[in-house]
């Protein structure tokens, strides 16, 4: 079953880039497929801002995240989960937490090629949103 109503959260090491470019595109995605699904970002050690060079390439994609901060995930972000996606980071305690984890951890860098990370992420998004063993 293709998620429909679930939560998803992708979780990188700042909070900032990959896991703020998974979130955003996932929801976008979601929403045209008219689907219920929505996904939060976060960052085991969370960057007091987003990048500029990540700020403005979702902002040429019609992304605006002006004022958005990047966050640690908390257990309420986790439970409840159809699934939390990891970026080279672990979740330590709260991995116990998670009804199932998923590891992108050979996405490109987005500080050395945003429009390339972006496009792994999306890809990756995309199957994540076809993917027939979660459940909402």
């Amino acid at each position: 079953m293709v998620i429909q109503q679930g939560k998803v959260l992708f979780v990188c090491l700042h909070g900032s880039a990959k896991s703020l470019i998974a979130a955003e595109y996932f929801n976008r995605l979601a929403a045209a497929r008219g689907l219920g699904a929505r996904a939060t970002s976060a960052g085991t050690e969370p960057d007091d801002v987003i990048p500029p060079r990540v700020a403005e390439g979702l902002r040429d994609d019609g992304i605006d995240v002006g004022g958005r901060r990047p966050r640690r995930p908390t257990p309420a972000d986790v439970e409840g989960t159809a699934v939390v996606v990891t970026f080279g980071c672990d979740l330590g305690e709260l991995a116990s937490r998670a009804s199932r984890i998923e590891r992108w951890d050979d996405v490109p860098a987005v500080s050395e090629d945003f429009k390339r990370a972006r496009d792994v992420i999306v890809a990756r998004v995309v199957g994540l949103l076809e993917d027939p063993t979660l459940v909402p």
